[in-house]
């Protein structure tokens, strides 16, 4: 876990960094379950789209989803390099890996995304959404009215509009997991505009659950706590990055690879009757 000095040092050296930040500029290094996480063919011959998958949470999750037998789409913005070794560790498990760069603030690249997985799969079973975007602000009037729109955007607008591309693919059995947070019931007053994505993420979540029931498509959500990912560093002041997760009853943030599980259960047919539900993975926080 992150320690004060290196958390201070990682701050300092990602300020001329873009959020959502770089894997390689991260200290000290997340663990995405490279040399832990084991399959066991849950999700064999499954074809699934990951946004975000190019670091992170999300890499986790395509490292584990390919290691339990699935192919993987990685949508993500520009980090090249991070999105090459996520797609290195997938082929590594055996399966296929497509990499599709682009700015799913844009309809467009949502409904490119679900065309890509479609010409490279064949088919859709399981789409994450997981892409975010956020920024830390001590006051609403520090918010730029884009930022506003572009967290919106990037968070809850993408989501409905891959949603909308990529159900018209699927068939009973498919899943749909969103990454919500425990903003969601918890919002963080220094990162509002994201919180109230997160809370909007929730509501989407167990309405399209009903509204995708009579297809047989599940739909749930999975509530990250606090967890070392480059958005951190990339996006908070150091003295938020110093405490960051110390607040948890586990007193520490989590890593990546413990968050992947939640994602393979609710992806396999092993949760065919778990829909419209949000999933805690906070270190002992509860959300209501």
């Amino acid at each position: 876990m992150p320690d004060k000095d290196s958390q201070l040092e990682q701050q300092q050296g990602q300020q001329a960094i873009a959020p959502p930040g770089h894997e390689s500029e991260l200290t000290p290094k997340a663990d995405h379950g490279e040399s832990s996480y084991v399959g066991h063919g849950r999700l064999n011959g499954k074809a699934t789209i990951i946004t975000g998958a190019d670091s992170g949470i999300g890499r986790a999750v395509a490292i584990a989803f390919a290691r339990e037998g699935a192919d993987v789409l990685i949508a993500y913005l520009n980090e090249h390099d991070d999105a090459k070794e996520t797609a290195r560790l997938v082929e590594q498990a055996g399966r296929k890996a497509v990499l599709v760069a682009g700015d799913i603030a844009e309809p467009a690249q949502c409904r490119a995304i679900v065309d890509q997985a479609m010409a490279a799969f064949g088919k859709i079973d399981v789409v994450v959404n997981n892409a975010a975007f956020q920024m830390t602000h001590e006051s609403i009037e520090e918010i730029p009215d884009e930022e506003w729109d572009r967290t919106f955007d990037v968070n809850i607008g993408a989501m409905f509009c891959i949603c909308k591309a990529a159900v018209p693919h699927m068939k009973a059995g498919g899943s749909i997991i969103n990454t919500t947070s425990i903003n969601s019931d918890k919002p963080s007053p220094q990162l509002l505009a994201y919180a109230t994505t997160k809370g909007a993420i929730a509501n989407f979540t167990a309405g399209l659950a009903q509204l995708l029931g009579e297809k047989g498509i599940r739909v749930n959500s999975v509530a990250p706590g606090p967890i070392w990912t480059p958005l951190i560093p990339s996006t908070m002041p150091p003295e938020k990055v110093h405490s960051f997760g110390k607040e948890t009853p586990l007193g520490r943030p989590g890593q990546p690879a413990e968050l992947a599980p939640a994602y393979v259960l609710l992806a396999s047919d092993e949760a065919s009757y778990i829909s419209g539900a949000r999933l805690p993975v906070t270190g002992g926080t509860p959300i209501l």
